[in-house]
């Protein structure tokens, strides 16, 4: 695989960035593409490693030295066929995965590792841009109709599989266009809704329908599902954290999914009342997720006078812990681009008081730095230390807190149950809920995960939905070979 020496003649060579001073005027994706030259050698730092670490690393079983070698020996067309083999979108992987893959890869152990994610998404856009991804409708109908709710990448990826095996799909979302979080959660300078559309395009070209503005449960009754053979439920993990802390109801107090949503409507022209605007605010992004990071590059955007970022969580090292060797998932620092483009980042800290003026508009926080006390057999206790309490001025806060699950509308209204973390209760590798036409994958039946993982439970997914109806399968699967198109 690779170049026998590639790994010792060349260095890994990541994108660069426009400069903050001219990326923060704008919400387009700001990277630097590197050549197609540079993007062989990257392929061909992809070591002959004997058992190559990335595919367990990766959700989706992707066949990573496989199309690693095809783009180092130019054959970028085999690398997208082999790549769209395990991946119905590697252009949003490509974009937004955290990439496990790079953290597991073998040359990871003695220097830096292949840049995985980068060429993935070389390898899609060159497809795109050579006009190798062609709609692929089926040959033939099974006669089975399909309901999926949700759009996200869970939903995309079981309605894609499930209408190439025959059956009548329909995806109902409940906002007002196709993408779930990747469009109103994910900011337009991560990536560009355009991918989402010309992406959308070819589905609806295989025969896929999407219904939007269509909740079902709520402006859609659930009876009219049984109209259909099956049902898969791909809502997401979309049921927001909050803090139990004094003024939390304060005007000023945001929920960072929201503040996100309002700016990428407003950013394609659609109507947003009372828009929450960083500009000219003291704002404080609690939590130091991906989704802070968001929100700390958009308030840049806006031009917010100060930026600080709260987590209640120690600051992670530098470099891999020895508590998560090498081929887990390091606890290690991530320091994103939006966070290079100016922020104040405190660890150990807790928000004790959101402090209102008479006419409960948030004008400061109180906080506490923390220590976490650990005791072996028992669950981590949060200490307050003594004589460090602060008060910050601020105008915005926003809420970063991550998602405790999936709204419990559905689950209610077609009787299916729950685990204790109140997932919609499905058995992984079955996907079958307590109801047997019924089916769920992503973040809704485990909870908030990952973009390859909500992917890969959609795959997977569909590929029981189609042996539940059908008695068999030939969809692909990480465990079970199938018959691979190529794109």
């Amino acid at each position: 695989m690779g170049k026998v020496t590639g790994f010792k003649e060349f260095e890994r060579q990541d994108e660069k960035y426009t400069s903050v001073k001219e990326r923060v005027k704008h919400y387009k994706e700001f990277t630097v593409p590197l050549s197609e030259e540079q993007i062989t050698k990257q392929g061909s730092r992809c070591m002959d490693c004997g058992i190559p670490f990335c595919h367990s690393g990766c959700p989706l079983g992707n066949l990573i030295p496989d199309f690693n070698h095809m783009v180092h020996q130019g054959e970028w067309k085999k690398a997208s066929w082999i790549l769209h083999s395990t991946n119905n979108f590697p252009e949003f992987t490509g974009r937004l995965c955290p990439a496990p893959c790079e953290k597991s890869c073998v040359l990871g152990i003695i220097e830096d590792p292949v840049s995985i994610e980068n060429i993935e998404k070389n390898i899609v856009e060159r497809a795109f841009k050579e006009g190798w991804i062609k709609p692929q409708p089926p040959k033939s109908r099974t006669g089975k109709t399909v309901a999926v709710i949700g759009s996200g990448p869970a939903g995309l990826a079981a309605a894609q599989q499930l209408n190439r095996a025959g059956h009548t799909v329909t995806v109902f979302e409940r906002d007002d266009e196709v993408g779930g979080l990747l469009r109103y959660g994910i900011p337009n300078f991560k990536m560009e809704k355009g991918i989402i559309d010309r992406r959308v395009a070819i589905l609806e070209a295989e025969g896929i329908t999407f219904k939007t503005n269509v909740n079902v449960g709520v402006n859609y009754d659930v009876e009219d599902l049984k109209a259909f053979d099956s049902v898969v439920l791909c809502g997401g993990a979309t049921e927001r954290r909050s803090l139990p802390t004094p003024g939390i109801n304060a005007n000023g107090v945001v929920q960072a999914m929201d503040f996100l949503t309002q700016q990428t409507k407003v950013l394609f022209g659609k109507e947003v009342k009372d828009q929450v605007m960083a500009t000219d605010k003291n704002v404080i992004v609690i939590g130091g997720g991906d989704t802070g990071s968001d929100c700390i590059g958009t308030s840049n955007r806006h031009g917010a006078k100060s930026v600080v970022n709260f987590e209640i969580m120690p600051k992670p090292p530098g470099h891999r812990s020895p508590t998560t060797p090498w081929p887990f998932w390091p606890l290690q620092l991530k320091t994103s681009s939006s966070h290079q483009e100016g922020v104040e980042r405190n660890w150990l800290i807790n928000t004790k008081e959101f402090i209102t003026d008479d006419n409960n508009k948030l004008i400061a926080l109180k906080t506490v730095n923390v220590e976490w006390k650990m005791v072996p057999g028992q669950r981590p206790q949060l200490i307050e230390i003594a004589g460090t309490e602060k008060t910050w001025p601020c105008d915005l806060a926003l809420l970063a807190l991550g998602f405790t699950g999936p709204e419990s509308t559905l689950a209610d209204k077609l009787g299916i149950l729950k685990d204790v973390r109140s997932n919609y209760k499905a058995e992984y590798g079955k996907y079958q809920t307590n109801i047997p036409n019924i089916f769920t994958a992503g973040d809704m039946r485990r909870g908030q995960s990952l973009i390859v993982w909500a992917i890969s439970e959609g795959r997977e997914a569909a590929r029981q939905v189609d042996i539940y109806l059908m008695g068999k399968s030939d969809l692909p699967s990480k465990d079970v070979s199938g018959d691979l198109v190529p794109m």
